[in-house]
């Protein structure tokens, strides 16, 4: 009789997977705390009680419906903290007689599972997780020869495919992209709606990542757990979001304020992230709702917000199945600056940097213009090796998992790939932070004034950045304007920026 070993990572918790439509009593399931995926990256340590707390209450929701589950904890004394040593390990020990896996979604783990599937003496099969709408190499083959991959493209192909928001083969009201209706910046008497929190106790995990002596970053009150961790509870936050914040998603989506950490944002990136909720069932019931709600419900709101989960985040992880493993490494502006010591600690006088650094401690978020127009904007003005920014991301994020933080990393926010993911370099000066933002106000510094004491460093460093790279970025057709007014500027002025950039850098320690 043969036995079957099935592995399930802690970003594979698919309950609707075909694997679990029967039970087999041949059939043993597996997941494991290892220490090699907390210590791969300094990880946050709500991130990693969230992963924790996620795959226990999956391995409790497959015991209920009668399977089989193995699923070892970091302090198992049969723990080798390694994927492939406990895999060997009970295989041995359960007689094993076949292996089965599902796609991981990362590069370093697939390599690791092909390695040992060439090592073991059993069989094995590998199934698709099940989850996204677009495969692996889809994108590959979608642009097959072309230099850049444009995310609009990809989008609306996955959108004709599913019949998403679509009249035959045209988009309602015949417009693709409503983008430009959805950068507003926040009302000053504006209050968002609170944010829909959870109220548990993760003592127990927590203080089994302190017993083993984890390194982790970031902050957490382990008796309020505030994430969703099992699927009943990413269902209500799903509903929370479609009923509460949808209204207002697309206008607010790129706003800033230091008043509210979470603002219209759906917040199910972890649950979808690690399979809870699939991109299918939360797109169809946000586009559900504001189908019979149009009234309240611009098509503005619902279209920014399928364009997020079907556009970007397919399109992402389509490109790093693309490119990887030489997307990891790409460093096309050549920068080599460490991370300034304040990334770990928010301690800043610039306010939008110590806002955005000081939420994603405190949270383990930040929305994607936190991420790209504050912290990823400063790190590219600032020459920061694209590793350093990298690995903050990976850790410090909930829903970092590599192939969706890293080809947003090198791709969208420091233009390491030389322009495969974005068509320019996404940096600005204070101008662009004011105009979204509520920070700028009550900073240290000064958002209008370029040289100085008082100097917002994003000033000088915006033309810095662009001084320097003139070689690589100048015949860019979508970055001719700031050039154009670069050449005008006179001389004396445009010494004086760079002398301020550079004593910024100097002292970027302290800014």
């Amino acid at each position: 009789m043969k036995k079957t070993l099935r592995l399930i990572l802690g970003d594979q918790l698919n309950h609707q997977h075909s694997w679990f439509e029967k039970v087999d009593n041949d059939v043993v399931y597996v997941m494991m705390e290892m220490r090699q995926e907390t210590d791969y990256a300094l990880h946050h340590i709500q991130k990693v009680v969230a992963f924790f707390a996620a795959m226990e209450t999956f391995t409790e929701d497959l015991r209920r419906g009668g399977h089989q589950v193995i699923h070892w904890q970091l302090d198992d004394a049969d723990n080798q903290q390694n994927l492939t040593n406990n895999l060997n390990f009970i295989i041995q020990k359960n007689k094993i007689t076949h292996f089965e896996y599902q796609l991981p979604d990362e590069y370093r783990l697939d390599e690791q599972l092909k390695s040992f599937c060439k090592e073991i003496s059993i069989t094995h099969k590998v199934f698709d997780t099940e989850h996204f709408m677009s495969t692996r190499y889809e994108l590959a083959d979608f642009f097959e020869g072309k230099k850049t991959y444009l995310m609009e493209s990809f989008y609306r192909n996955i959108r004709k495919r599913y019949g998403l928001m679509m009249d035959g083969d045209k988009p309602l009201t015949g417009k693709w992209n409503y983008d430009a209706e959805n950068r507003k910046k926040l009302p000053k008497d504006h209050v968002p709606l609170a944010p829909l929190l959870f109220q548990k106790d993760v003592s127990a995990i927590h203080q089994r990542i302190l017993t083993a002596g984890v390194k982790t970053i970031g902050n957490i009150d382990e008796k309020n757990f505030i994430w969703a961790t099992n699927r009943e509870e990413s269902l209500q936050i799903l509903d929370f979001f479609i009923k509460n914040c949808l209204p207002f998603f697309g206008t607010y989506q790129d706003a800033m304020t230091p008043h509210s950490w979470a603002l219209y944002h759906s917040r199910l990136s972890f649950s979808i992230n690690v399979k809870l909720l699939s991109p299918l069932e939360v797109v169809e019931a946000a586009i559900a709702h504001w189908e019979a709600h149009q009234a309240e419900i611009s098509i503005a709101q619902i279209e920014g917000f399928v364009r997020q989960i079907i556009g970007w985040r397919e399109y992402m992880r389509g490109v790093y199945w693309a490119q990887m493993p030489d997307f990891a490494k790409m460093n096309f502006l050549e920068h080599d600056r460490k991370l300034p010591a304040y990334f770990w600690t928010g301690e800043t006088k610039m306010n939008c940097m110590k806002h955005a650094i000081g939420q994603s401690l405190e949270y383990a978020y930040a929305h994607h213009i936190q991420r790209l127009m504050v912290t990823g904007n400063f790190a590219l003005l600032a020459g920061v090796h694209p590793d350093e920014l990298d690995a903050w991301y990976l850790g410090i994020y909930i829903d970092a998992i590599e192939w969706v933080e890293v080809t947003n990393t090198r791709g969208m926010s420091q233009f390491a790939d030389g322009g495969l993911v974005g068509t320019k370099p996404y940096v600005s000066s204070a101008n662009y932070i004011h105009k979204m933002s509520h920070y700028c106000n009550t900073c240290f510094y000064n958002k209008k004034e370029k040289t100085g004491e008082k100097a917002c460093p994003f000033n000088s460093l915006y033309w810095d950045f662009y001084d320097r790279h003139r070689d690589k970025l100048e015949k860019n057709p979508r970055i001719g304007m700031a050039y154009r007014l670069w050449n005008k500027m006179e001389g004396e002025k445009k010494a004086a920026i760079l002398e301020q950039a550079k004593k910024h850098l100097e002292n970027i320690e302290n800014l």
